[in-house]
Formats: C-alpha cells, structure tokens, sequence
C-alpha cells in the first residue's frame, strides 16, 4: 500500500496561523480522499514558518470499482422522463431493465463506476484543496490568479512503496509539483530531492529545519530553562509565547540577554508584558525577589560569534522600548502621588456605550452598589466604595493606553502610590476577575464586593438597554460576567439576594436625578426601600406618598416598571448556573426543582439544595422514595380534581388500620421532627437523608394498603396522609419537577 507525501513550500507563514493550517490541510485532503473510496492508516501534518507538510501512510492504491443501482420513471411515463433519466445514468435505453414494481412496471438502471488510481484522484483533489484553501488571510501575487497566505514557491507531492517512489503530477497555476524541497534559508540554501517521509524528515534535520513544532517548542524551553538554572533564575512560564516563537524559526537557537539596569525598577508586569509584545522575548525571573532580570530570545539561525551580535541588537531594540515605559511609569506615579482623582475626572469623557453613558457614570454606580454589596460579603461599606471609584483610575494613565492588558495591575501599582492601603489597592487589579473559566476568583472582601457591583451594573444596565446575548453572539460577554458572579458567589459562599441588587441597579441606569439635594434624597429613598423590600411599584410608591408636592418627572417611568427586565436576567443566570454545575453532574431537572423553592435569586443557598438532592438521587433509598413520592403526589392530585376538594387537613393515626399504615404516621413523625432542624440550619443534606428513611414505610404503606378504601373516613384519612408524605418530601425541593 502506498504512502503519500505532499509538501506546500512558500514564504513565512505567521505563527498564528500555522496550527490550524496544517489541522486543516490533514482534514480536506484525508477527507476527500476517503470521499473518492480510498482509505488509509494513519496520517500526520506539520508545519514550519515555510512549509506545510502532510504524511499519510497506508493508502489504498486505486478507489474500488463501484455498482450502484438506481430506479427510473415508470415504463408508461413519458418520454422526456425517460431522456433525463437516461442523461442523468450514461447509459443508452438498451441497458436499462423493466421490472415490475407496486405502481407498475419501472425502469432500473445498473450504473458501473470503475475504480481509479490512486494517483489520479490525488492530481485531481489536491489543486482544488490549494485554490480553496481557508486563510484567514490570503494575497495573490504576480500575474496569477491563485490565492495563498504568502506567495507559494513549490510543490511536493510523491506517492511510493516498497517498489519505488513517483511524483504525483499537476500544476496549480504554473506550480508544478515534484520531488524537491529546500531546507533552511539562510544555513543550508538550495534545493534537494527526497524519495519518502523518512527521508524527508531526516534531510530536512540536515539542512537545519525541525519539522515539528513540537519539537521546535521542546527545544526552546528546554535550553532557555537550562540557561536561566545554570544562572541561579527561572524562565517564566508562557505556553502562547513559546507556541508563537516555535512558530516563527525553523532552527531554534536560544540565547539570554541583559536588561539594562536603568529599567530594573520597573514592575516585573511591565518588563514582562513589553518584551512578549514587542519583542516576543521571554522573561527570566529572580526567584528570591520576584525581579524580572534577563531576557531570553529564539534566533534563527547559528552564527560564528555564538549570537553576540544577534544580543546586541536586541538589546538595543529592547532599550528604546523600555525607555517609552520607564518614562510612562514614571509621569503615572507622579499624577498617582500627587492626585489621583484627575485620572478618574477624565473618564468623564470616556463612552462606555452610547446608552449607557460614560465610564465615569458607570464607576459612580458600581460604588454605590458595592457599598451596597460590602455588608453581604464581610466588606467595610466605606472602603468598598473608595476602592470601587479608584478602581479603573488607571484607564487614563500613559501605561494602560499602551498596554491595555495591564490595567487593573497597573492600577494597584497606582492606588498605592496614592497612599491608599493595600486592600483597597489590590481591588484594582482583582476586581476583573475571573476573566476566564480557569482564572482565579477574589477573595478579599473588598475586591468580592466591587467586582460582583462591576459585573452586576454590566449585567444590568445591558439588560435595560435590551442588548442580551442571542444565539452563539455575545459581544459584551455577558455570559462571562454572569458566570463570574456565579464562581465569586459559589467559592465564597456569599448570601446575596439578587433580585434586589438587580432591582437597583436596573433603577440607577434608567434614571438620572438632577442635582439637587431634594431629588438626591428621594433616590437614595427609593434605592433603600427596593435593598429592604425588591418591590420596585410599591417601594417607589411607599416613597412617592409622602412627597409634598409634585414628583420629579422620572418618578413616573420608575412607577410603572414591571419586573420583567430583573425576572429575565435573573433566568439568564439560572441557565448559566444549569451549565457551570453540569461538571459537577448536577442534573438540569434538579435545579429546576429546586428553582421551584423560595429564595432562588439566591445562588449559594439554590447549589446546597441541588447538591443535597443530586447526592440522595444517587443513592438507592433516594430514588425509590422519589418513585413513592411521584405516586403519592399523583394519587392526591387524582383524588382532588376527581372530588373537587383539597386533602389537606392532617391525617390522625386514629383512623389507621394496618401495621404499615401505623408505621408509616409514626416515621413521619419522626422524620418531621428531625428535618425541621436541619432545615432552619440549612443542612439539606441531612434533611434529605432524614427523608430518604421515608423510603421503605412508604413501600410497605403501598403494598398493604389501598389508598381509595371503601370506608370513606378511612379514604380521607389516607389521602391527607398522602399529602403529609408530599409536604414532608418537598421540603428540600419540588420533586415533581424531576424527569421520569
């Protein structure tokens, strides 16, 4: 069985797009040679700066031949059926076959598709793979007509087995392929041939190219990480980094630079965040004092001097970038020192979107939600709304216009200076997290209360404005938010009521006050009667009541808010709750029931009932008694609407007439007893295991008794006992609401 090997040469290809590239080119080719009947074993792609390169081994050498048959008109239809069926076949009207069939005679047509060579189908596939190739990007260049990331110089494409090696002809706009490649362009020019994939891959080590990028990545971090040791240092860790770098050189040479001592006292985030960026360097960190003190860099190529000269000019590079942010470091702490509150009094003039007003209306809101938020999470009211109004001061500063990525860490850097503690500053820098599934969430009372206000108002005031998430399309990331706040309340177990903070929030955006104290006073009224009661009609009105004369005009649209807009979000976080728990193999039917409970706008106590009741679930006794239950729910819910009364009144053991019967009102009792403590303490999980005992009376009360007795004192009786099993179990959740 034949092996395949084709190889795209031409100019560099940018790291970002190499990976994915070679993903790609492996699926179209493998894909469409499957789809003409070939198969294959195994196949491998690879990528450098200047070539992408696919291996496929074991390929079947021709497409078997084919018999496919297809049913026509019927033998009466008319003749222009008859012609297209005939066109659409190849075949003439003698080959055709009458067969009788259930609408009457049809004509069958048997169509031959003979097998092709291997080598045929792969001339003809990859061309049309090249000219539709999906580049992000793509140029043309020249007089051709052909599209290519970056001009394509050669084509590589041999079929062989063990009775030799043939290049598989075609032409790709005047690219001819054939059996030769070129090896590094600086250390080993020129062309050579190769005859298969071993021999490939080894030439290619001799002219200086590591065709795989893993490998090229093992290198670099393996020499830059014995060069950072041997110096009593460590090479900070940077997996996108060292993905790009393997991506931009065929012939890895590592080398460890000097940073100059007039930058030394930068923070390390700015050295490390200016030399990946602009220089795609690694930093090498001192471990005992945490300084970013050298720097390590990936040449291309050997040089005679050892790559002296290759550090040199890096070092100069590195100079004049370093000296920008020196010089914006330094005019930043001035300002910070002196007052920070002209940074903040710019975002006066900063958009955060055209609705929702600028980004210091928004700072004003966060700090009066998180001073809100402080008291639910440990915070101090008074430092949770100074650290939320310095919190993105740091959006005006020099640095962060030419690092965006560093703001919030330049921010605590700046917040310090200012002479702020350190709580308050760190709440710059951890106030945007997580920003991601796998970024740490804060904390620190503080940084909790003005990151969940942070998140809060982005939710809110997007849901006012009536841009929510639709489909796959998010541009705000508004699920990220929500998520967050999901993860900060879940890993500190904060007990917020959500619906409230919703409420006020969503007032704080629709809203603008004037001035005046008077107007002032009422808001605050509003906002502390909606904290208290989440009422937004009657909270407003309670207000409005005692107001001597006439409202201000906003009052109105105030009154005739409906819920509607905090009810939605609050669903929206619902669902992203469903998601987050489902690695936890929590069931979207357990938290719908326990969504049926009251209290559900609050997260932390909403996950301890599902988890309580996704661990009973999973043991046998809990799910028979939710099987009992179903039944004892549905007998009652049957009884009633056939009798048009509620059976509810408390069953008395009086009337009982079986030893199950008896059993069952006396583990009741019991059970009631001991729920109820676990209940007001919250320890749902015991007040499960407590009706999970339910269990087996419950079985033994089905199996002795019937419930629809003749007696009619006797039936009552057993159904309110029914209910008393119903009450008891829903306690933790809505068991009715759990699938099957």
């Amino acid at each position: 069985m034949p092996d395949l090997l084709l190889e795209l040469f031409s100019e560099e290809i940018p790291a970002r797009m190499q990976g994915k590239a070679a993903a790609d080119l492996k699926k179209l080719v493998t894909e469409g040679l499957v789809e003409a009947g070939l198969t294959y074993a195994s196949a491998g792609a690879f990528s450098t700066p200047r070539r992408l390169t696919l291996t496929i081994e074991g390929l079947t050498g021709a497409s078997p031949t084919l018999h496919e048959e297809r049913k026509g008109p019927r033998t009466d239809a008319p003749e222009k059926a008859l012609e297209g069926f005939l066109r659409a076949t190849g075949l003439t009207r003698d080959q055709l076959e009458a067969r009788d069939d259930k609408k009457g005679q049809v004509w069958f047509a048997t169509v031959t598709r003979p097998g092709r060579p291997a080598a045929d189908i792969i001339a003809e596939l990859i061309p049309q793979i090249i000219r539709t190739f999906p580049w992000p990007k793509s140029m043309r260049w020249g007089a051709g007509s052909l599209r290519w990331v970056r001009p394509l110089h050669s084509i590589l494409c041999l079929l062989g087995d063990e009775a030799g090696t043939d290049v598989v002809p075609f032409d790709v706009d005047g690219i001819v392929s054939g059996a030769t490649t070129e090896g590094h362009r600086f250390l080993a020019p020129g062309r050579f041939a190769v005859s298969s994939f071993a021999d490939y891959e080894a030439k290619l080590a001799r002219a200086k190219v590591v065709l795989a990028a893993e490998a090229r990545a093992e290198t670099i971090w393996h020499d830059a990480t014995n060069m950072a040791f041997a110096a009593g240092l460590e090479v900070v860790a940077d997996p996108g980094l060292l993905g790009e770098v393997a991506g931009l050189v065929e012939w890895p040479v590592v080398l460890m630079g000097e940073i100059g001592t007039d930058f030394l006292g930068l923070p390390p985030e700015v050295l490390q965040t200016s030399m990946r960026e602009h220089q795609k360097f690694f930093s090498v960190r001192d471990t005992a004092t945490g300084q970013i003190a050298r720097f390590v860099t990936v040449a291309n190529r050997d040089t005679a001097d050892h790559g002296a000269t290759i550090l040199a000019g890096n070092q100069k590079v590195l100079a004049a970038r370093l000296s920008d942010a020196k010089f914006f470091w330094e005019n930043d702490l001035r300002i910070a020192r002196s007052d920070l509150s002209v940074w903040t009094q710019a975002l006066e003039n900063v958009t955060f979107h055209n609705k929702l007003g600028t980004q210091s209306a928004r700072i004003g809101r966060i700090a009066a939600l998180a001073r809100e938020i402080a008291p639910m999470v440990g915070a101090d009211p008074v430092q949770a709304e100074v650290a939320a109004r310095i919190a993105k001061a740091d959006l005006s500063s020099e640095m962060v216009f030419e690092f965006p990525e560093l703001q919030g860490v330049m921010g605590r850097y700046y917040a310090a200076a200012a002479g702020h503690p350190a709580d308050v500053a760190a709440v710059a820098a951890e106030h945007y997290s997580p920003l991601g599934p796998g970024d740490a969430v804060p904390t620190a009372p503080l940084s909790v209360a003005v990151a969940l206000a942070d998140k809060i108002d982005t939710l809110t005031g997007f849901w006012a404005i009536d841009e929510k998430p639709t489909g796959s399309k998010d541009p705000f990331a508004l699920r990220r938010a929500a998520l967050g706040v999901i993860r900060i309340i879940l890993n500190g177990n904060h007990r917020l009521q959500l619906d409230r903070l919703f409420d006020a929030q969503i007032l704080r955006h629709k809203i603008t006050p004037a001035d005046g104290p008077h107007e002032k006073a009422l808001l605050r009224a509003i906002l502390g009667e909606i904290a208290r009661h989440g009422v937004f009609s009657a909270a407003v009105r309670a207000i409005v009541d005692k107001i001597e004369g006439d409202a201000p005009d906003w009052v109105e649209d105030v009154i005739a808010h409906a819920p509607d807009t905090s009810d939605d979000l609050l669903a929206f976080f619902h669902d992203r709750l469903k998601v987050f728990l489902r690695d936890e193999g929590i069931r979207h039917d357990v938290i719908d029931a326990c969504l049926a409970m009251p209290g559900n706008d609050d997260l932390s106590l909403l996950v301890k009932r599902a988890r309580a009741l996704q661990a009973t679930l999973q043991t046998p006794d809990g799910e028979n008694l939710i099987q009992g239950f179903k039944r004892a729910a549905n007998i009652l819910a049957q009884a009633e609407e056939a009798d048009g009364v509620e059976y509810r009144y408390g069953a008395n053991p009086k009337f009982a007439e079986t030893d199950a019967e008896r059993a069952l009102f006396s583990a009741l009792k019991t059970a009631t007893s001991a729920i109820a403590p676990a209940l007001a303490t919250e320890d749902f999980a015991a007040a499960m295991r407590h009706m999970a005992n339910l269990r087996a009376p419950i079985d033994a009360f089905f199996t002795a008794a019937q419930v629809n007795a003749e007696n009619q004192v006797v039936r009552r009786n057993r159904l309110n006992l029914l209910h008393e099993i119903v009450q008891t179990c829903s306690a933790v959740a809505d068991l009715t609401r759990l699938d099957g």
